[in-house]
């Protein structure tokens, strides 16, 4: 493998870390951006979606910003699970009305240690908009 590829799977990695390591609201502002410029959102799929529970028992759904974040979280309760991808469309006009009905948070950007954000469905629509209005 030559050096360039190694360093780059190296800042790969480092970026990775460096995201996952951040406090949840970092996290969640990362999201925002991160999701807002590539127009895709990415769960936890295995027979249906994965789903989280708040300490409260409200049902979340986890959602990340990008394929490698999620595939950090495919373990325990998750194991066996894949990251599949939707469309930020997909995600303002289908799945956030689908878990408003449901009663399901959005949850953003859980890490094997932490359990990310859950922000109301009207924060996060609100704040997908603002960061789309700057494109």
């Amino acid at each position: 493998m030559s050096e360039r590829i190694i360093s780059a799977i190296k800042l790969g990695a480092q970026q990775l870390a460096a995201v996952v390591t951040l406090p949840g609201p970092d996290r969640y502002e990362y999201f925002v951006k991160r999701v807002a410029d590539s127009q895709e959102v990415w769960g936890l799929y295995q027979d249906g979606w994965a789903l989280a529970k708040t300490d409260d028992g409200t049902l979340v759904f986890p959602m990340w910003p990008a394929s490698d974040y999620a595939s950090l979280c495919a373990e325990y309760e998750w194991d066996g699970y894949d990251a599949q991808a939707f469309s930020i469309e997909e995600l303002l006009e289908d799945l956030l009305p689908q878990l408003e009905q449901d009663q399901v948070l959005p949850g953003i950007f859980y890490t094997p240690g932490d359990k990310g954000i859950t922000p109301t469905i009207a924060e996060l629509r609100r704040d997908l908009a603002q960061e789309l209005g700057r494109y």
